[in-house]
């Protein structure tokens, strides 16, 4: 396939880059030592990950979706525990190091940075057939390149595979310049100054990030180059092109940033390997990326749950993460609202219930039926709206916080996984006709039915606009 299509759907893909392993020590400073002016941290706890292209890998998977992490790792303690601390849907093609793996440890009071700690470092050798093969195999390639050797190893590779399918490179000041034909390159704004040097200026404007991205995908021949602005969004920009993307958040998520980058770049890749056209997978990256910062950042991959950035069924790629939310609201001991439906026509008895359903509890997570649900479920012809247009919608309302799509005809399989506290039906549904309110009574859930308002339906609405139709 060449470049400029789509990826190649049912292969995987690919990450490339230099992994390390992420300690972080949580706990809360309170008081200043008596012998120097340091806040002193009474630890509560440790967690570990993996880092650098490790956690790209682990969100791309999150949905389910098959990756291979190509990455150097050795015999050292550091390496081993992120071999383990992979989640099984991270296939690994590696690289042989020689030395031991870096680590970066962070002390962290009150959920913010206080010092950063790095030991440990090694060189990647050759490339094996287990590499190239998986480079060769790639639907789409995602690059998080940290400068420690690992892209320099397979740069020959990754020429060839953007030739053929959609490439994604995460830039470092460390690295080398993305390969030609690179589809998407994702640097910050920090960085994309220091790539342009004094050419790119120091204005800190939209338009001057928007030329300095133009200049980047000019200098590197790459089709896009998105710019992260943080809080701000971000801006896509293409060579010769006076004409760029500005990309806002929806909504600003407070939290530790950390892990933003790998997050907007894994949501781009998945979403260009799925045949998304680059302004789609910025959209979605950037309100990814919020939310993953809003929804517990790097904490949330400890857990085993976090956002998910594929396609259906699993948590869509846009509004906030369900399971992060989850956790998050359960922690500080509110309650969990989950509703379900198609949504197919969004319409003011939808939006009545909805709201009715948040006033419920501290959060509200849609569950919404996939098309090939809806198409069970209500004949030919539905659903009138994709599914992807569908979750953007309910995603954009204030009453709620999250969305979730599921294939099945049922969303229990879902709810198993989310475990509300409150599930709540519209319509004129019974509580004991809801096949769902069975697995709500597994953990002590209870379930609720809230009526639409009179005369409003989907159905309703489509035979009078068909009706009427010239």
């Amino acid at each position: 396939m060449t470049h400029g299509g789509m990826g190649v759907r049912g292969r995987p893909l690919v990450v490339v880059g230099d992994v390390l392993l992420d300690e972080d020590v949580e706990g809360e400073a309170t008081r200043l030592a008596p012998d120097a002016p340091v806040p002193v941290v009474e630890v509560a706890g440790r967690r570990s990950r993996p880092g650098g292209a490790g956690v790209a890998a682990a969100l791309a998977a999150r949905d389910g979706r098959e990756v291979v992490l190509v990455a150097a790792l050795g015999g050292d303690p550091a390496s081993e525990a992120v071999r383990s601390m992979l989640p099984q849907g991270v296939r690994l093609a590696e690289l042989p190091l020689d030395g031991t793996l870096p680590v970066k440890s962070r002390v962290l009071a009150g959920g913010r940075p206080v010092v950063r700690m790095d030991r440990g470092g090694g060189t990647p050798g050759p490339a094996g057939p287990l590499v190239r093969r998986a480079l060769a195999e790639a639907g789409a390639v995602l690059v998080a390149d940290y400068g420690q050797g690992t892209v320099a190893a397979v740069r020959g590779a990754l020429a060839e595979a953007a030739r053929r399918v959609p490439v994604v490179w995460d830039p470092h000041p460390r690295g080398r310049a993305p390969v030609p034909s690179t589809r998407l390159v994702t640097p910050n704004e920090r960085e994309a100054r220091l790539f342009c040097g004094a050419e790119g200026g120091e204005e800190d404007t939209l338009r001057a990030h928007s030329r300095r991205g133009a200049l980047l995908a000019e200098r590197w021949g790459a089709a896009a180059v998105a710019v992260t602005l943080g809080c701000r969004g971000a801006v896509l920009a293409r060579a010769h092109c006076d004409d760029p993307l500005y990309v806002p958040l929806a909504k600003e998520h407070d939290g530790d940033p950390c892990g933003a980058g790998d997050c907007f770049a894994a949501t781009a890749a998945c979403v260009l390997a799925d045949g998304g056209l680059p302004p789609e997978a910025v959209g979605l990256a950037t309100e990814a990326a919020a939310t993953f910062v809003g929804g517990g950042g790097m904490a949330s991959l400890g857990t085993g749950r976090g956002p998910g950035v594929g396609g259906e069924p699993a948590a869509p790629r846009a509004g906030g993460d369900p399971f992060a939310l989850v956790e998050a609201v359960r922690a500080g001991g509110g309650t969990v609202v989950a509703a379900g439906g198609c949504f197919d026509l969004l319409h003011a008895g939808h939006v009545q219930f909805l709201q009715d359903a948040r006033r419920t509890g501290d959060c509200l997570i849609v569950c919404v039926n996939s098309d090939a649900s809806v198409r069970r479920l209500k004949g030919p012809g539905r659903p009138f709206n994709p599914a992807a247009d569908r979750v953007r919608v309910l995603a954009g309302l204030g009453c709620v916080d999250a969305v979730a799509a599921f294939d099945e005809d049922t969303p229990e399989a879902l709810l198993r996984r989310l475990r509300p506290d409150v599930w709540v039906k519209g319509g004129d549904y019974s509580v004991r006709d809801l096949p769902e309110a069975e697995a709500l009574r597994e953990w002590g859930g209870q379930t609720l039915v809230l009526p639409y308002l009179d005369g409003r339906s989907t159905t309703e609405l489509a035979r009078r606009a068909a009706f009427t139709a010239p």
